[in-house]
């Protein structure tokens, strides 16, 4: 219904005559004044623009590395140690996206990233001195994305490493804002629940950077449950449950009712083991509940401090959080070598020339076809853990 609306208001204001091109399925914005701009920018900037495009093709195969490490180990994960399983979908407004804030916190995000993103493109391309025709987004119903469309002749005439600079600098300018950004939103202790999802490092930050809880404290328990009989008491900390680590009440893993889950506690300093048996949940009798009233604060304790989180509303630090997220695996997934992504085109530019056309496009179809699988198994055994989600 939304699109119907945006496609009407497009044509009721001829936005034609400004460079959209309008479609059923489709808007799209070119400016043909970009390259002009990038060159205007790249006068002041110069030195700086060089050692970034040079970084580029560093972070372009390492974050490549990482995006394939993140997606072969969470497929070990799902068989080996489920709970360390992450679920992942693609962010799509209205279908896997359906809360207002988060669409909104989503909408707010990508434009940024989006510019951050192919900025980045475009300025490195005129270091290297290929012309940019035209530069501009386009919006297909419920997706985004934006562009800069290179001088083809000049790209293919362009030098090998001309090219991996010019295809790596997308994603490394949204990596390293999120290093950077990240820097400061350590300070919010919203952030550590971000960073528990995080694989290779994200632990290592949030031990350096954060004071983590021992547990979650039980404030009450309720009459006749499981923790009664079991003889958990207020202010009790549950450690683990069922062997599953719990810092903080997002910890807590799936129960049914009728089953009996191990529980771990710490009273007065004293670590105890419970045996207890799930009850249903009132308001879902599929939903098991070990019968407590907990503590819901975030776990995370900021070590640095030099921003007090407290008296900011809470929808900028969630929309601030989002931004970070999006610019994050953006350019992380970016990298993947899939075709509509940079990761395809940095990998083709690598084996280019070095072998025939034929061989390149077997090899390329290859490496398609197995990162595809990778995502797409990603993403099955994500529904298959845990049905269909949407945040």
């Amino acid at each position: 219904m939304a699109w119907v609306v945006i496609i009407v208001i497009a044509k009721a204001l001829k936005l034609e005559k400004y460079g959209f091109e309008l479609k059923a399925y489709s808007l799209v914005y070119k400016n043909k004044g970009v390259n002009d701009v990038l060159i205007k920018v790249l006068g002041r900037t110069k030195r700086g623009i060089k050692v970034f495009a040079d970084v580029s093709v560093i972070a372009g195969f390492i974050m490549m590395g990482f995006a394939f490490y993140f997606l072969l180990n969470n497929v070990s994960n799902y068989f080996v140690a489920q709970s360390n399983f992450s679920e992942l979908t693609v962010l799509i407004p209205g279908v896997t996206l359906t809360s207002a804030p988060a669409i909104t916190y989503f909408l707010l995000s990508i434009p940024i990233v989006l510019v951050m993103h192919e900025g980045a493109h475009g300025i490195v391309a005129a270091l290297e001195k290929i012309k940019i025709k035209t530069g501009g987004f386009a919006v297909f119903i419920a997706l985004f994305a934006g562009f800069v469309e290179p001088d083809e002749e000049e790209f293919d005439k362009a030098k090998r490493i001309s090219k991996l600079r010019v295809i790596g600098a997308g994603a490394t300018s949204n990596v390293l804002f999120a290093i950077v950004f990240g820097a400061i939103l350590l300070t919010n202790p919203v952030f550590g629940m971000v960073l528990e999802s995080i694989p290779l490092f994200g632990d290592v930050i949030l031990n350096t950077f954060y004071e983590l809880s021992q547990g979650v404290l039980i404030l009450s328990i309720i009459e006749n449950s499981g923790a009664e009989q079991a003889g958990l008491l207020a202010n009790d900390i549950i450690t683990t449950i069922n062997d599953v680590p719990i810092r903080g009440p997002a910890d807590f893993p799936v129960l049914h009712p009728g089953e009996t889950a191990s529980v771990s506690i710490l009273r007065d300093g004293q670590a105890l083991e419970k045996t207890l048996q799930v009850m249903a949940s009132p308001d879902d009798p599929e939903r098991g509940l070990i019968g407590i009233m907990r503590d819901n604060s975030i776990p995370y304790k900021p070590v640095m401090n030099f921003i007090d989180w407290t008296n900011v509303d809470f929808n900028i630090s969630m929309f601030l959080l989002w931004l970070w997220m999006i610019s994050f695996f953006i350019g992380i997934i970016n990298m993947l070598p899939l075709p509509i992504l940079d990761g395809g085109k940095f990998i083709h530019t690598i084996i280019d020339k070095k072998i025939s056309d034929k061989s390149v496009n077997i090899v390329m179809w290859g490496i398609y076809a197995f990162t595809f699988a990778l995502f797409g198994l990603n993403i099955a055994l994500s529904y298959l853990k845990s049905g269909w989600f949407t945040i």
